[in-house]
């Protein structure tokens, strides 16, 4: 418990968290031209009419997206972040009655921010990086399996709650649970799941802003779609790191 608290005391007191010392130029380039994308995607289809939800959905998509990014170096930066992100985006899945989403941000992804931060902080450097690891086969058979049960099993929860898109929306759910959990173990494969999120995820906006009048969401389709791609590179680079290359 020392270590967590004097590690997380001067990574706010030497500015670790906005340390790019480490990235390549790509990487700083993706963050710069994923913000801008979002940001601009967000003000093309700003919504007069529903100014709240539309400032939600810009800023959820923006912390969305340094969160995914800084997660995919392994930056204890990420939980920072994802902090802001998980209170805007609960509230935006709230409003288009996304309820799986909803809950999921509200009750679970948010204690994660704090136990994440802990558990890397264990696990990780005095500067904020965590360690990746891999699972092993048989761990991640039985990952399999409680992720097809607890899909299908949602899924019939949220349908009888009269959901837009129930199964889509369990899925979500479900793969981002078991996601979170491993990546607060450090396990390379959550990057795995978070690409299944991410492409559920991407159809379940484009229904909500093309055919149930939420275009001002757009934003956070943008962000979805940037984080698909982000989520192939955090597979790429954290098999890298559990190998322990640079």
């Amino acid at each position: 418990m020392n270590r967590v608290l004097n590690v997380s005391l001067n990574y706010f007191r030497q500015g670790e968290r906005f340390s790019f010392s480490d990235w390549t130029v790509l990487e700083k380039a993706w963050l710069v031209v994923s913000t801008i994308m979002i940001t601009v995607a967000s003000v093309l289809t700003w919504d007069t009419t529903n100014n709240i939800a539309s400032v939600v959905a810009l800023i959820s998509s923006i912390t969305g997206m340094w969160c995914v990014v800084f997660a995919a170096k392994g930056k204890l930066a990420n939980y920072y972040f994802g902090l802001i992100n998980v209170v805007f985006y609960a509230t935006a899945a709230f409003m288009w009655k996304l309820y799986g989403d909803f809950m999921l941000n509200t009750f679970y992804f948010l204690p994660m921010q704090f136990y994440g931060w802990y558990k890397w902080i264990q696990q990780g450097n005095n500067k904020g990086s965590t360690v990746s690891h891999v699972l092993s086969s048989k761990s991640r058979l039985l990952w399999g399996i409680i992720t097809v049960v607890a899909t299908v099993a949602y899924g019939m929860v949220l349908s009888a709650m009269g959901g837009i898109t129930p199964y889509l929306d369990s899925a979500s759910t479900v793969f981002s649970v078991i996601s979170m959990i491993l990546m607060a173990k450090s396990y390379a494969e959550q990057w795995v799941l978070w690409v299944v999120v991410d492409i559920v995820t991407v159809i379940m906006w484009a229904n909500i802003c093309f055919n149930e009048g939420g275009m001002m969401n757009f934003g956070l389709l943008i962000m979805w779609v940037l984080w698909l791609i982000n989520a192939v590179y955090g597979l790429y680079n954290w098999m890298k790191m559990s190998r322990g290359v640079k």
